[in-house]
């Protein structure tokens, strides 16, 4: 049973000395650490951790945010962890999911974040149809068809549209969809 961490900061001008020394303070053995905005979810050494961890293990990291850019990411990492049998815990809040606390505490955020997120798209859903009745809102622009004229091109160079759709950045069945629209 391995105790993990995983230290991050945003700039390459930041140090992260402080984090790994908090996480050695911890007893953490192995430490992933890297320099990388929290806005991605993809993040090699981020990966690497999840990949390197087994069953009975425990993941630490300073504070939520070094390692989740939000709380539905939190959450999708926590229960990788979970279905994986490993603790998790965060050090400046005294989050353990190995206890029945840090569980109810993990739950809370998680319903938390779904509210969230119904009250988001509820927004959304109300501002998008106040923009259709002002005549405001047009939807997304088509860019496929707008690149017509380039598909009908490559089609007389007797490309196939698998290529095409590739070449433009577009979906195949937009390619088809501009085909059916000629006939």
């Amino acid at each position: 049973m391995a105790i993990v961490g995983y230290a991050r900061v945003s700039t390459t001008d930041q140090s992260l000395d402080i984090q790994i020394e908090q996480l050695k303070a911890a007893g953490c053995k192995k430490i992933f650490s890297e320099k990388a905005s929290g806005s991605k979810s993809d993040r090699e050494q981020l990966n690497t951790l999840l990949e390197y961890v087994r069953e009975g293990d425990t993941v630490i990291c300073t504070k939520m945010d070094r390692i989740a850019r939000s709380t539905k990411h939190l959450l999708n990492i926590v229960d990788r962890l979970k279905q994986q049998n490993i603790a998790f815990k965060v050090l400046n809040i005294n989050l353990d999911t190995a206890t029945p606390t840090g569980k109810l505490m993990l739950t809370m955020l998680g319903a938390i974040a779904e509210f969230e997120r119904e009250l988001m798209l509820e927004r959304q859903k109300e501002g998008i149809q106040k923009a259709k009745t002002d005549g405001k809102y047009k939807g997304r622009k088509p860019t496929a068809r707008m690149q017509k004229d380039k598909i009908l091109v490559l089609l007389g160079q007797d490309k196939k549209k698998a290529d095409i759709a590739r070449e433009l950045g577009i979906g195949l069945s937009s390619v088809y969809r501009i085909i059916n629209d000629m006939k």
